[in-house]
């Protein structure tokens, strides 16, 4: 009788806008342990074809640019309207899940210890309970307000939104298992990931 693979310890990686959650999960990744990017999957489910392209426009036509979802339009359409995002989420949130499930069920066959998951709604949306562990990589504010500010496209206004509707960071540091400092050197960071990852090797899935 063959039995179901063990299931890997899954690790929950979140952080506020501009915390630097792409950078660590990158160091996960170069680290050897299989990584799921949310944001990644909503990339691809915005593009040309994807998924969430038809059930989108079909809310929010304004958001459909040449076939894919734009998303600073998007985002303009939802960022002030809890109800709008609301809806959103009802589309994209599941679609999500269900590309989670399929990486987890894939690395469970591959034999890997630990897989994280970059989530950045993570306690927001209640993902926890699906969880073994969650750490949260964070910054100080005046750090991620400059990382914030360089990206294109990005105001005052539109991050103050983003910041306003996103837990505070010190509630998700003290909801966290775990803290990845990224305000310092990324040397420094990167051997907070590594030390992360040889205390978690010796943690059982719990779920």
């Amino acid at each position: 009788m063959q039995t179901s693979p063990d299931p890997p310890f899954i690790l929950g990686l979140t952080g506020s806008i501009a915390m630097g959650k792409s950078t660590v999960l990158a160091m996960f990744d170069q680290l050897g342990v299989p990584t799921f990017s949310a944001d990644r999957i909503v990339h691809e489910h915005y593009a040309i074809s994807g998924a969430a392209v038809a059930p989108v426009a079909a809310r929010f036509p304004a958001a459909l640019k040449d076939g894919a979802i734009d998303r600073p339009a998007l985002a303009n359409l939802v960022l002030d309207d809890p109800a709008a995002m609301a809806d959103l989420e009802a589309i994209v949130h599941p679609l999500v899940r269900e590309a989670q499930a399929v990486f987890i069920d894939k690395a469970a066959r591959d034999g890997a210890p630990l897989v994280v998951l970059e989530i950045p709604l993570l306690f927001e949306t209640g993902a926890q309970g699906r969880l073994d562990a969650t750490a949260v990589v964070s910054a100080p504010a005046s750090v991620q307000r400059a990382r914030a500010l360089k990206r294109a496209g990005m105001t005052e206004q539109s991050f103050a939104a983003i910041v306003d509707r996103q837990m505070s960071d010190a509630q998700k540091r003290n909801r966290a298992d775990y803290v990845i400092d990224t305000g310092k050197s990324l040397p420094d960071t990167k051997n907070d990931v590594e030390n992360l990852i040889a205390s978690l090797a010796v943690r059982p899935a719990k779920r």
